[in-house]
C-alpha cells in the first residue's frame, strides 16, 4: 500500500489548518452575512464558531488514534463501513473542490478591485480559474514545499487581520460612537441564524490537517494540538474583526460592499498603505485557502483510491511523495467549477456549507460509534463531557442545515446520487478484475 512522507511538525500542521480556515469567509462573506444579520453578525460568528468547535473536539479525538490520510472518510469508514465511508469521502472531496472554487472567486474579486478593473465579471472568471492551476503546480513540488509557501501566506494574512482590529478598534474607542450597533437585530433572529449558516464557511478548514495526518510527524499528539491551536487563533481573530467592522460602518453598507474590510477601515484611517495592505492580504488569504484545499482534496481522493472505492490509479505517488493524479484532478476541477458557475460566490458557498455540515455530522457520529467499537484504542485526546459534545455537534449541524439555500441542498443531493452510482459502478468493475 503506498504511503506518504511525514514532513510536518505541530506548527506546520497548525499553519495548514489556519491557511485553510482564514480566507474568503472573513474577507468577503463577512459582507454577505452582515447584510443578512446586521450587527448581530457578531452572534452569527459565535454560533458558527461553537458549531464548528464541537466538531473540532471530535476531530481531535479521532485524529489522536487514527493517523492515516483521509480525515472524515477514514473515520466514517472505520465506524460505519465501506459504503458510508465512501459517501462521506465523496462529499468531503467535493467540498474541498467547491470551497476552493468559491475562494478562488474571492481572490479574483479582490484582484480586479486592487488593479482598479471595473465591471470585470469575465476577468474574475479567468483569474479565478487560473489560480488553482498555478497552485496545483506548487503542490506538485511536495507537501513540505507547499507548506512553506502556505506559511508565508498565513503570516501575512494574520498580520493584516491583527492590524485591522487594532486600528479599527482604537478608532471606535477614541471616537466613542457606537450607533452602528443599533438596532442589533434589524432582520430578527432568523436573519442572525441565516448569517451564521453563511459565515459557517469561514470556520471550515480546521479539519484539513486530519486529511493529511499521514504527512505529520507524531500525528497522535501533533494533529489534535494543531487543530486546537488553529481553531483558537482563528476564532479570536474572527470575533475581533466582526466586532470592529460592524461598529465602523452601517451593516447595510457593509453588506453591499465587495471589499467589506477595506470599506470598514476607510472610516478609521486614510492611510493608503494600510488600506492597500488589507486588500493585498485578502489575496494572500484566499490563495492560501486554495493551496490548503488542493492539499486536503487530493489527499481525500488518494485515501479513497488506496481503499479501492474509486479507481486505484489515483493512488499513485510521485518520487517526491505527492499523489500526482489527485492533485491534478483537484486543481483542474476547481478551475472548471469557477468557469461553469460563472463566479457565483453565494451559491457555491451554500453548496460547500451543506457538504461541510454533512461531513461534520458523521465526524461526531463516528466518535460515538468508535467509542463502542474500539474502546481500547490509545486515545491521546478525549472529547470532554462525552457524549454531550458529539451529540450537540450532530444536532447543531442538522439544525444549521435548515438555514441554507434550498437550491444548494438540491444540488448537493444530486451530487450524492451521482456518487452512489459511481460507487456501484466501481464495485462491479473491481469484482470483475
Amino acid at each position: 500500500m503506498p504511503e506518504l512522507k511525514r514532513s510536518l511538525g505541530v506548527l506546520g500542521a497548525a499553519s495548514v489548518s489556519i491557511g485553510a480556515i482564514i480566507g474568503a469567509g472573513i474577507f468577503v462573506l463577512i459582507g454577505v452575512s452582515s447584510g443578512l444579520a446586521g450587527p448581530s453578525v457578531i452572534l452569527s460568528f459565535m454560533i458558527a464558531g461553537v458549531v464548528s468547535f464541537l466538531t473540532a473536539l471530535s476531530s481531535a479525538e479521532l485524529a489522536s488514534f487514527i493517523t492515516e490520510s483521509g480525515g472524515s472518510y477514514i473515520y466514517t469508514h472505520k465506524a460505519f463501513g465501506k459504503f458510508w465511508g465512501y459517501l462521506v469521502g465523496w462529499m468531503q472531496s467535493f467540498d474541498y473542490i467547491v470551497g476552493a472554487s468559491a475562494v478562488s472567486i474571492g481572490f479574483a474579486a479582490y484582484f480586479t478591485y486592487f488593479l482598479g478593473i471595473q465591471s470585470a465579471q469575465t476577468v474574475i472568471v479567468i483569474v479565478g480559474s487560473l489560480l488553482p492551476l498555478v497552485l496545483m503546480l506548487v503542490n506538485f513540488m511536495g507537501v513540505k514545499e507547499a507548506s512553506g509557501t502556505n506559511n508565508l501566506l498565513v503570516g501575512l494574512k494574520v498580520t493584516a487581520l491583527v492590524l485591522f482590529i487594532i486600528v479599527g478598534g482604537s478608532f471606535l474607542i477614541s471616537n466613542g460612537d457606537y450607533s452602528n450597533y443599533h438596532p442589533f437585530f434589524p432582520t430578527g433572529v432568523a436573519g442572525m441564524l441565516s448569517g451564521a449558516a453563511i459565515i459557517f464557511f469561514a470556520f471550515a478548514g480546521f479539519n484539513t490537517i486530519t486529511v493529511i495526518a499521514e504527512e505529520v510527524k507524531n500525528p497522535e499528539k501533533n494533529v489534535p494540538k494543531a487543530i486546537m491551536l488553529a481553531f483558537a487563533l482563528c476564532t479570536l481573530l474572527y470575533i475581533g474583526v466582526s466586532l470592529v467592522s460592524v461598529g465602523l460602518v452601517s451593516w447595510k453598507l457593509l453588506g453591499a460592499s465587495d471589499t467589506p474590510l477595506e470599506a470598514a477601515l476607510k472610516t478609521a484611517t486614510d492611510n493608503v498603505f494600510l488600506l492597500k495592505f488589507i486588500s493585498v492580504s485578502a489575496l494572500f488569504a484566499t490563495a492560501s485557502v486554495v493551496m490548503a484545499s488542493i492539499l486536503g482534496g487530493s489527499r481525500a481522493l488518494f485515501a479513497m483510491a488506496r481503499q479501492r472505492v474509486i479507481p486505484v490509479m489515483l493512488a499513485r505517488i510521485s518520487k517526491n511523495g505527492v499523489p500526482t493524479f489527485t492533485v491534478m484532478l483537484s486543481g483542474v476541477v476547481i478551475a472548471l467549477i469557477v468557469v461553469v458557475s460563472q463566479a457565483n460566490l453565494d451559491w457555491l458557498a451554500s453548496i460547500f456549507n451543506f457538504g461541510t455540515l454533512m461531513t461534520y455530522f458523521f465526524i461526531n457520529l463516528s466518535v460515538v460509534r468508535l467509542r463502542q467499537k474500539m474502546p481500547d484504542a490509545n486515545r491521546t485526546f478525549r472529547v470532554p463531557f462525552y457524549p454531550v459534545i458529539p451529540v450537540l455537534g450532530v444536532l447543531s449541524c442538522f439544525a444549521l442545515a435548515f438555514y441554507l439555500n434550498p437550491n444548494a441542498i438540491v444540488f448537493a443531493a444530486a451530487w450524492i446520487a451521482i456518487g452512489i452510482a459511481a460507487y456501484e459502478y466501481n464495485k462491479r468493475r473491481e469484482a470483475k478484475t
